[in-house]
């Protein structure tokens, strides 16, 4: 859990929510940078076991790559190892990837994207939905790994309506203590108040009956265990998915632009709450699912964002599936 030196001490400038907005400034595209291209189409379907595993393309954002972004490694270090692996050093391409398992009659969905609060090439999900199948009303489950705004803003429309209606919307019982308590939120440092609101935008009314708070370790779902990832944010989990001895990790923001933070695990993102429980949740989780060589999907992994994380020098390299 986050002390209080942490919280305080947290890089916020790039995390700040627009004034009078629930857009983070960090999810739109940064004048004079171009337009990252989307994939099309915007999902991809995998097998595993007995289930199927579907990423969807929420989008991607461009932002200029600055001394804030890496908290702890010098810019020209940073971008010696972007070239290093043939992309550009003058900027980042974020991408937003939520997950969706399609077990028998059940359809469970990990993350939600930007919904309608993001930039012009985000806010692509229910159109990936639909482009696989699939209607927002057949979403029956919700899993959300932590409550930063690219992964809950797609819960709500701006009119406040269910864009899954039907579904159980459940959420790590420690992430939401956090973000619902009064006190922190008036503690916190401006950069994050925008944060405490969109929480609360998101969730304060959300029925009981919706809202279905979680422990790490028991399962959530058929087959899918919540695993505790805290640093990231105080709550921050991850979903391990196993059929038929097949196995599947959902890493949610356990790495941010794995060409840099998986390759430097001790490296820390400018958007993680508590750098150094980030740093030993990451290699701990890494070494984890290299050992069991199970598949992987990441939020803001390349697309089609999942595939296997392989030891590479001090570090993980992400390979894509094909």
């Amino acid at each position: 859990m986050l002390t209080r030196r942490h919280f305080l001490g947290a890089s916020l400038a790039t995390t700040a929510y627009a004034a009078g907005s629930f857009v983070p400034v960090w999810a739109q595209n940064a004048p004079g940078w171009g337009t990252p291209s989307l994939p099309n189409p915007g999902f991809r379907k995998m097998a595993l076991g007995d289930v199927e595993v579907i990423s969807l393309n929420d989008g991607i954002t461009r932002r200029p790559l600055g001394e804030e972004f890496v908290k702890n490694a010098p810019l020209p270090e940073v971008r010696a190892l972007l070239a290093s692996q043939g992309l550009p050093t003058e900027y980042i391409d974020v991408p937003y990837t939520p997950f969706l398992v399609v077990a028998g009659g059940r359809k469970i969905l990990m993350d939600t994207g930007l919904g309608e609060f993001g930039g012009p090439t985000t806010g692509k999900t229910v159109e990936q939905l639909r482009a696989a199948g699939i209607q927002p009303s057949e979403i029956d489950t919700v899993l959300i790994t932590h409550y930063h705004g690219d992964h809950i803003n797609g819960l709500r429309n701006k009119a406040g309506e269910f864009t899954y209606p039907k579904a159980k919307v459940m959420v790590p019982a420690a992430e939401h203590a956090f973000w619902m308590d009064d006190a922190r939120r008036d503690a916190a440092p401006a950069g994050l108040k925008g944060a405490f609101e969109n929480v609360r935008r998101t969730f304060s009314t959300m029925p009981a009956s919706m809202l279905v708070p979680f422990a790490p370790g028991a399962e959530v779902a058929p087959g899918i265990t919540p695993v505790a990832a805290y640093g990231h944010t105080p709550g921050h989990t991850l979903f391990e998915l196993k059929s038929a001895g097949q196995t599947f990790y959902y890493l949610g923001d356990l790495t941010n632009v794995p060409a840099l933070f998986a390759r430097n695990p001790d490296w820390a993102v400018t958007f993680d709450m508590d750098a150094e429980a980030a740093r030993k949740t990451r290699r701990d989780i890494f070494q984890r699912i290299t050992a069991s060589k199970a598949l992987v999907g990441g939020f803001h992994f390349p697309f089609p964002a999942f595939g296997r994380m392989a030891a590479a020098g001090a570090g993980y390299a992400f390979e894509p599936a094909g």
